[in-house]
């Protein structure tokens, strides 16, 4: 019987949040259903070629629209996050919504607010997890072309094409299924990976010599932007994407950390390496969470307090980051 369906992500939306949205957007359409996708904020200009983009309801820009959907969706698809709040401008509408709310999501500790939660942290991404929901249901063939560029966009993205969070031969099983069905992998990087502003490049090159910190005792290295360095190089939403893990790669460096000063608060990125915890880190002194080794969070203190707050915690840590260092 067809339903109104709304299908909602995470504010700051990313490539799995975004693959997995459009993928499931399009497999219900077929299913004859009534689907809306609304997202709390604009996304990266890297994600806005894929199909279905023009669906989606941005809430920022058309809030009162999308107040009315959220009111008469039947059903509300909750993806690739675990917690109302990760919404942010709308959390507590959908907290209030009637309809039956679902959970998609491969983050750890889902909330208790969802209907029915589907949650699965050891695959590599959400979308990953939603091709494997449409297989065991049976509606495998209902995989087309659409579905499946989305759904790989959600897995490249969500593994920095690969390079981590893909042990599981199940990932490369699944992305081979994709590409039979006509995923152009080589087309795909390009439009993802290949189509960054020159103020982008600037940008990347300006945290990299000038707003890099390395503290080589503790293994760590972090990258932090002011509001007035954001403004400088023009930034525009995605730009600062995968920023952090070039702190990262570092020879011997455990954690890294990307310090992005906002209107309200300082964004913060967690990565790491082995089996040092950023979702326990984050989770324990910034307000976030995440993974083990990709996690985020908050601050609301100034940069500099921010920054200041961070280094001494890192002593706290010390053991643990030079086992994981060894390792």
């Amino acid at each position: 019987m067809p339903q109104n369906i709304l299908i909602t992500t995470h504010y700051n939306p990313d490539g799995d949040a975004i693959g997995a949205s459009l993928a499931l957007y399009h497999f219900l359409v077929k299913q004859g259903h009534q689907v809306d996708i609304i997202v709390p904020n604009e996304l990266p200009s890297f994600l806005t070629w894929m199909p279905g983009n023009e669906k989606l309801l941005i809430y920022k820009q058309k809030n009162d629209i999308a107040h009315d959907i959220i009111e008469n969706a039947g059903v509300i698809f909750c993806i690739d996050f675990n917690a109302l709040n990760r919404v942010k401008y709308y959390s507590d509408q959908l907290a209030a919504a009637k309809g039956f709310k679902i959970l998609i999501d491969h983050h750890l500790e889902p909330s208790d607010e969802f209907d029915l939660t589907i949650s699965q942290i050891k695959v590599s991404s959400t979308s990953e997890l939603l091709y494997q929901l449409i297989q065991e249901t049976g509606y495998g063939d209902c995989v087309d072309l659409p579905v499946a560029e989305c759904i790989f966009v959600g897995i490249m993205t969500d593994t920095g094409s690969f390079s981590y969070s893909c042990e599981k031969p199940d990932t490369f099983r699944i992305t081979s299924e994709l590409i039979r069905i006509g995923v152009k992998v080589e087309k795909i990087h390009r439009l993802v990976y290949d189509t960054y502003s020159e103020s982008r490049m600037r940008l990347l090159g300006h945290c990299l010599s000038q707003r890099m910190k390395v503290i080589p005792g503790l293994s760590t290295a972090y990258i932090w932007l002011s509001k007035e360095d954001l403004e400088a190089f023009d930034y525009q939403p995605g730009d600062t994407e995968g920023v952090v893990n070039y702190a990262l790669s570092i020879e011997n460096i455990v954690l890294a950390a990307l310090f992005t000063e906002r209107d309200d608060r300082i964004r913060i990125s967690l990565r790491s390496k082995g089996q040092f915890s950023v979702n326990d880190f984050a989770r324990k002194n910034f307000m976030g969470g995440g993974h083990r080794n990709a996690a985020g969070g908050d601050s609301f203190l100034s940069l500099e307090e921010t920054m200041t707050k961070f280094e001494s915690l890192l002593e706290g840590y010390r053991d643990e980051l030079m086992n994981n260092r060894k390792s």
